[in-house]
């Protein structure tokens, strides 16, 4: 039985990690619409540079792009508010802690 996984070792409980790997892929999730915001920012910066000017038809197709790209996400990850979510990932986070210090 060389090499092959017995099952068991790796997990306490198949539902112990559950609410762990949830805020772990929020935060991941959470990271990449900050990333999508600097980006937002950035190219709004790029449209007022006066070097930039003869590329602002395409700056605009990128912010627009970009705006849509990151409604989609917040939709998709039902991600709300960026106060909303690091409140939620606060309670969460608060909650999981609390229920280790029972345990």
């Amino acid at each position: 039985m060389k090499g092959r996984h017995l099952g068991g070792g790796g997990r306490k409980d198949a539902h112990s990690n559950t609410r762990g790997a949830k805020t772990f892929r929020r935060g991941r999730a959470l990271a990449f619409l900050e990333k999508l915001e600097l980006r937002q920012a950035t190219l709004k910066k790029q449209l007022e540079t006066p070097e930039l000017q003869a590329i602002n038809p395409i700056l605009i197709g990128e912010l627009k792009a970009t705006e849509t790209i990151m409604d989609e996400f917040v939709h998709l990850f039902e991600l709300h508010e960026s106060g909303d979510a690091e409140n939620s990932e606060q309670e969460a986070s608060s909650k999981t802690q609390n229920e280790l210090e029972n345990n």
